[in-house]
This record gives structure tokens, C-alpha cells and sequence, in this order.
């Protein structure tokens, strides 16, 4: 699962969501469960929907509940997406299980796992962006504005496409390691003072 079959599995999640483009709309994953398609097509889902509640909570007339509400959203959102990001690199830690690391091998700044992340929210930007520049009632210097800013998004695309898919080969090669570390978000650690940290 290399960045080139991400992005196609994020580019369909992304074009399905906006079908309706409701963040209320049920979820309906194309492929079959249990598969590394079927988690990639999730995350972007979440991805997706989440980048849609935080447009919500940005409404300057939002209500105070409202707001506290679609808060709460974001934070079960965002513990959905670290829990996701974990499946991914078990799924790449399995995947490489039985590769010999050698002594000198390297840790890279991110896993494999958080590298996809970066790249579904990327191709989220890219999405929008474009919106932007196909919209017919926006200025031309809007327009041009967010060209310029598609066409850096379009290359940090193939930029980080081209990094990922050179971690997984130094990987393979047993020339960097996999090192995770499990994220824990303090709102959901149930063993915390529930007076002083409420769900």
C-alpha cells in the first residue's frame, strides 16, 4: 500500500462525502472489512468529516451550545483518527515483520501510519483549493490566489508521495526501523480525576 494507492482510496472517500456533503450523512465504506482498503477509505472519511465540523464550529454566529457540541464532535473525531493512524501502523509493522533491520539503521521522524495521515489531510487541501479555483462567482485574483496555492499543495503531494514510498523501500531493505508510539489523549484516559478532566 504505497502513496499512489492512499491517494485513490482517500480521492473516492473525499468525491463520495461531497456527493451529499452533509456531515450527518451515514457512512457506507466501499470495501470489504477487515481490509487495509476498507481502514484507508475510514480515514479519510473521518478526515473528511472532521474538516467539515471544524468549518461548522468557525461560524462566527454559531451558538454557545451549539459550538460545545460540535466541540465534543472534534475531540471523539480526533480519537477516532489517532486510533485509525494505530491500525495502519500495525498494519505496516505486520507487513514488515520479518524484514532483518540492520545495526545501522535509522528511526524516521514519523511512522508509516502518521505519514498517511499527512497525506489524507493533503489531499483534502488539494480538494478544497480546487473548489476554490473552479468557483464561477470569485474574482480572478481570488482565483489566481488559490491556483498559486494548489500548485504548491500539487507538488508537496508528489513530494511526500515520493518520501513515503522511499521510507517503505528503506524499510524493506532493513535501513530504517519502524518504532511506534502510542498516542494517549488525556480526555480519554479514563484513570484521570473525572473532576478535573471531564469527558
Amino acid at each position: 500500500m504505497k502513496a499512489e494507492n492512499c491517494i485513490d482510496i482517500f480521492e473516492k472517500a473525499i468525491n463520495n462525502y461531497h456527493i451529499a456533503d452533509d456531515v450527518y450523512q451515514s457512512f457506507n465504506n466501499p470495501f470489504e472489512s477487515g481490509t487495509i482498503e476498507n481502514t484507508m477509505y475510514q480515514k479519510s472519511w473521518i478526515d473528511t468529516v472532521q474538516w467539515h465540523y471544524e468549518d461548522i464550529i468557525r461560524d462566527p454566529n454559531i451558538q454557545a451550545d451549539e459550538g460545545m457540541v460540535m466541540k465534543r464532535k472534534i475531540d471523539k473525531s480526533n480519537q477516532h483518527r489517532t486510533d485509525v493512524v494505530e491500525q495502519l501502523d500495525d498494519y505496516y509493522i505486520s507487513l514488515f515483520k520479518d524484514v532483518v533491520t540492520n545495526s545501522a539503521a535509522k528511526l524516521n521522524t514519523e511512522s508509516p501510519g502518521w505519514v498517511v495521515d499527512r497525506i489524507s489531510i493533503l489531499c483534502l487541501k488539494i480538494y478544497h483549493m480546487q473548489e476554490q479555483v473552479d468557483r464561477t462567482d470569485a474574482d480572478n485574483k481570488h482565483k489566481q490566489q488559490c491556483l498559486n496555492k494548489l500548485n504548491v499543495l500539487l507538488e508537496q503531494k508528489e513530494d511526500i508521495s515520493k518520501s513515503f514510498n522511499d521510507l517503505l523501500d528503506e524499510i524493506q531493505k532493513g535501513e530504517k526501523q519502524i518504532k511506534v508510539y502510542r498516542q494517549m489523549k488525556m480526555y480519554n484516559d479514563d484513570t484521570l480525576n473525572p473532576v478535573l478532566y471531564k469527558k
